[in-house]
């Protein structure tokens, strides 16, 4: 598609999200454009192109109206204080591009503040491909935080930490964690988060304005597992012990509660906590992981999802 084309496709996305917060959610202007960023006289005129495009009849004719509807029964079911759903290519549902697209956009809105903001990364493979959608952009007034270790247990970097990445893109200053995802030992955890640098960088995560982080799911087919965090006796160890999914490396049960002891007294990671006035908010697409989303949800491990239209519609009928 040609650069006019995208533009065109991305004006039309966001006069029928505004033609959806104003005829079917019941939003006025001056909310739609904090929602969306925007002035109010661009909501306005955006609602009005929802209606000149033809996009609102008896329902909002375009794609994004049942992404909207499944975000806004998302968010009254679990109380979230943010969601966005991404429409679900048929063909592979299991991929990434529209929730990177959509996660990378609701970061670049963030990032076009004048205001200093502090943001707090996970890791992960759609993090990962949230940050490649990221534009080129200079925000030196902005602080990066990874919440995780930079390392595996041998020194090598690990694959989808995303800080450094993302700070190259957006020129902001960033401070990654140099330390393994997990310690050897409590001892060591306590030893290496008393370092100078490691104890400045938890306190930055802990006053972070706004969290993104991944959910990975437990099993066979766990991301600890497959880019060997973990052993295959420790994975078992997890799900003997009720453990259904992990954020940064915590692993937690299907009430979202974190399991007693296990890698969870070796990992690195900062804290996990929740805000009511501060987002924390999952990227996270794919059936496989809807235990590990909802376990989540129910644990207020997070308050923020963005998914895709299958995840969301299995996640709404559990």
């Amino acid at each position: 598609m040609s650069i006019a084309g995208d533009h065109e496709t991305s004006r039309l996305d966001d006069a029928a999200r505004a033609g959806w917060l104003y005829y079917v959610a019941g939003n006025t202007q001056d909310e739609i454009a904090r929602k969306l960023g925007v002035s109010r006289q661009s909501a306005q005129r955006l609602v009005s192109l929802a209606v000149s495009e033809k996009l609102v009849k008896v329902r909002l004719d375009h794609p994004i109206a049942n992404c909207m509807e499944l975000a806004h029964r998302l968010t009254k079911k679990f109380g979230l204080i943010t969601c966005e759903v991404a429409p679900t290519d048929p063909d592979a549902p299991a991929a990434l591009t529209g929730v990177a697209q959509l996660a990378a956009s609701e970061i670049e809105r963030i990032l076009k503040s004048d205001h200093p903001k502090i943001i707090a990364l996970g890791t992960g493979r759609a993090l990962r491909a949230c940050v490649e959608q990221l534009p080129k952009m200079d925000c030196p007034q902005h602080r990066i935080v990874s919440l995780l270790g930079n390392m595996m247990s041998d020194g090598a970097a690990t694959p989808y930490n995303v800080v450094i990445r993302m700070a190259d893109r957006v020129n902001a200053r960033h401070y990654p964690m140099p330390l393994p995802v997990f310690a050897r030992s409590m001892e060591e955890k306590q030893l290496l988060q008393q370092q100078e640098a490691v104890h400045n960088i938890l306190e930055l995560a802990r006053q972070a304005d706004i969290t993104f982080v991944g959910i990975g799911n437990i099993g066979d087919n766990a991301p600890l597992l497959i880019d060997g965090f973990v052993s295959r006796e420790e994975m078992r160890a997890m799900r003997k012990a009720g453990g259904i999914g992990e954020i940064t490396s915590w692993v937690f049960d299907r009430n979202g509660k974190l399991i007693d002891g296990l890698t969870n007294d070796r990992v690195a990671s900062a804290v996990l906590q929740i805000s009511p006035s501060k987002p924390v908010i999952a990227i996270a697409v794919g059936t496989i992981k809807s235990e590990a989303i909802l376990a989540a949800m129910r644990g207020n491990l997070i308050n923020g999802l963005i998914t895709d239209e299958a995840t969301a519609e299995q996640l709404l009928n559990h």
